[in-house]
């Protein structure tokens, strides 16, 4: 059964608090924007499609008391979406979300203010039941990619914790695993904060996934011995000719399996597909706090005033993955064609 990572239930978003797992587990509720906002700023909710489903029900937690004409609603509309993106600037899903709801309130600007509030509502709650079908799709894409015995490569989480459902990423490993096919996972700790460690094992195990943990530079090792069969992984933001951000680390073990010849797949939804960008170094890098890397609960670990350069994500270019898995379908070089012909409708 898949985790109920986010729901809006009593006026307030519900998350699990994901900086607190695999030691405890504790529902969290925000009620208002700001406890949202901070949220999403500190990782207690995380993964592009949930912070997608995030935003949409930030909006209406951004507008729901408001009391005033439609004009001044639609400046108080536009200062949450602000103050919304500007919680976490990599994850494209969460923009496409804000915009999304901002699109709905403009086209229907001239009907009653409680109406247009009911309606943001709505559009959150589809947006929401959106993702889950969504995870399923991309899950029964990709399963056929998965072959049994396989031993597959992972990093970060990209499960039911980064998503609504099944999550993206290991959504093909769940499909895969109700056919039938027999799966070990190796999951990277995913440095510094440890998302494959302490979310990704958490949760295949919860779904009896035989699962090894492995520290980042363990990676290669695996791979010249022969026990990796293929690298899955997540993504934040796919420019329009295939170049994906994922999280820091990702790149390396793209480089590493093209060496060794090794498939990498990517697996995201059409939302995290920012077809603006030409490429992906138009894609923008979330830079946080070196306190994530100097300190280890509660403890330094490092050097006192030493400069830190703590990058949230790196950008793997197109010419290194194999496909991108989507709920629309498989997209396979060249890139920049196939992208644009199978999202053409997105």
């Amino acid at each position: 059964m898949p985790i109920p990572t986010i729901e809006f239930k009593n006026n307030s978003v519900k998350i699990i608090d994901q900086t607190r797992l695999p030691v405890s587990y504790k529902i969290i509720s925000c009620k208002n924007i700001k406890q949202l906002w901070e949220a999403i700023r500190t990782m207690q909710v995380r993964g592009a499609p949930a912070l997608g489903v995030a935003a949409a029900f930030g909006v209406y937690l951004g507008i729901k008391d408001f009391r005033g004409n439609n004009n001044q609603f639609l400046k108080k509309l536009k200062s949450v979406i602000r103050y919304l993106g500007s919680s976490r600037p990599t994850a494209v899903n969460l923009f496409w979300s804000l915009e999304r709801m901002n699109k709905l309130a403009r086209k229907n600007r001239n009907k009653p203010v409680a109406q247009i509030k009911m309606m943001i509502l709505k559009e959150a709650k589809k947006i929401f039941q959106e993702d889950r079908f969504v995870s399923r799709k991309m899950g029964d894409f990709g399963q056929g990619l998965i072959k049994n015995n396989d031993r597959i490569l992972t990093i970060c989480n990209a499960g039911a914790l980064a998503t609504a459902d099944y999550g993206t990423a290991l959504a093909l490993i769940y499909k895969a695993k109700e056919k039938g096919k027999n799966i070990k996972v190796f999951a990277c700790e995913t440095r510094p904060l440890l998302q494959g460690a302490r979310l990704t094992t958490w949760e295949l195990k919860k779904h009896k996934i035989d699962t090894t943990l492995i520290c980042d530079n363990m990676a290669a090792s695996l791979m010249s011995q022969k026990k990796i069969d293929k690298v899955i992984t997540g993504a934040d933001r796919i420019a329009s000719n295939g170049d994906s951000a994922n999280k820091i680390g990702t790149y390396n073990l793209a480089v590493l399996a093209k060496y060794h010849h090794i498939p990498f797949y990517i697996v995201a939804p059409s939302s995290s597909f920012d077809l603006k960008l030409k490429t992906g170094k138009g894609i923008p890098i979330e830079q946080r706090s070196k306190e994530e890397v100097t300190v280890i609960n509660n403890k330094r670990i490092a050097a006192k005033n030493v400069k830190v350069y703590n990058p949230a994500f790196d950008v793997t270019p197109h010419q290194l993955i194999t496909a991108i898995v989507t709920e629309k379908g498989i997209i396979r070089p060249p890139f920049i064609k196939n992208i644009k012909r199978l999202l053409k409708n997105a």
